[in-house]
């Protein structure tokens, strides 16, 4: 019999090839999967890490959730010298072990999960732009009108089918809810998107914040918009915005004793899909 761990950890995804494992590239799942099995001295084979989100190449992660079962037998002893010995292992300050876990009855990291939070960065030509934030922040070359985006994304929010923003998977939903989206500027006029949803199809993220930058730099209409969604078919009318102004900041869950019905209330509801 397993014994489930619950891994939250961060990450600066310039430098993978995104969540997944891939063969011959460097991703957070295959460095994370490796040090585990070092670090626990035990099979790579039986090493799965799931996790909460699958982040595209480049995407960022502030606070990334995932679980692994341990195979019966396996010795891991304190488990803050865990975190210590898989952090050591990775040999690289891209990836942070924030903590490893024992993981609470029906703990599922994908589906036991409320909700995801993700900001997107982007500095206009009115912003002044920081050097330093420069991995994590996309340059826009246009000036954006944030009130005009913020009108579009009030009237984004909600249960929709969202089919036009999403790459399409044979067997999977893209229904999903979207539970908040806006935009900000902070006193250095850089753009910080609020997305907030209980999942997200592969590519929808950036494919919102494509859709709001459109209409910022009023290439696209609120109702154009809003008429794409609603024919819920995939669009080129805006485009998917690159990932490294992409970070997923948090990722909600239940109270312990409804982690395992939230789990079965997901499941009964998706198909296979990328979050």
């Amino acid at each position: 019999m397993s014994t489930r761990l619950r891994i939250d950890l961060g990450y600066l995804g310039t430098a993978f090839s995104g969540w997944a494992i891939q063969p011959g590239l460097r991703t957070i799942q295959g460095s994370l999967e490796d040090a585990l099995a070092t670090a626990l001295r035990c099979d790579r084979g039986g090493i799965t890490a799931v996790v909460a989100g699958r982040t595209d190449a480049g995407v960022h992660a502030l606070h990334q959730v995932c679980h692994v079962d341990v195979p019966d037998g396996v010795k891991w002893g304190n488990l803050e010298t865990l975190k210590k010995r898989v952090q050591g292992t990775l040999r690289t300050d891209d990836i942070a072990i924030h903590r490893i876990s024992l993981a609470p009855e029906g703990f599922e990291a994908r589906f036991s999960a409320l909700s995801r939070t993700y900001e997107y960065r982007i500095d206009d030509v009115g912003s002044k732009r920081n050097p330093l934030h420069h991995a994590f922040t996309y340059r826009s070359p246009y000036a954006l009108d944030d009130q005009a985006m913020n009108s579009l994304c009030a009237q984004l929010e909600g249960l929709n089918d969202w089919a036009a923003f999403c790459r399409p998977k044979p067997g999977a939903t893209s229904i999903r809810t979207l539970l908040h989206y806006s935009w900000t500027r902070d006193d250095d006029g850089v753009l910080t998107g609020s997305v907030v949803g209980d999942a997200f199809c592969h590519s929808m993220v950036r494919s919102l914040v494509g859709a709001a930058v459109a209409v910022g730099r009023h290439t696209l209409s609120i109702p154009e918009v809003l008429a794409l969604r609603d024919n819920k078919e995939r669009t080129s009318s805006w485009s998917t915005m690159p990932a490294k102004g992409l970070t997923l900041v948090s990722v909600e869950y239940p109270p312990d004793d409804q982690l395992a019905s939230r789990a079965l209330d997901t499941r009964a509801k998706r198909g296979p899909t990328s979050d």
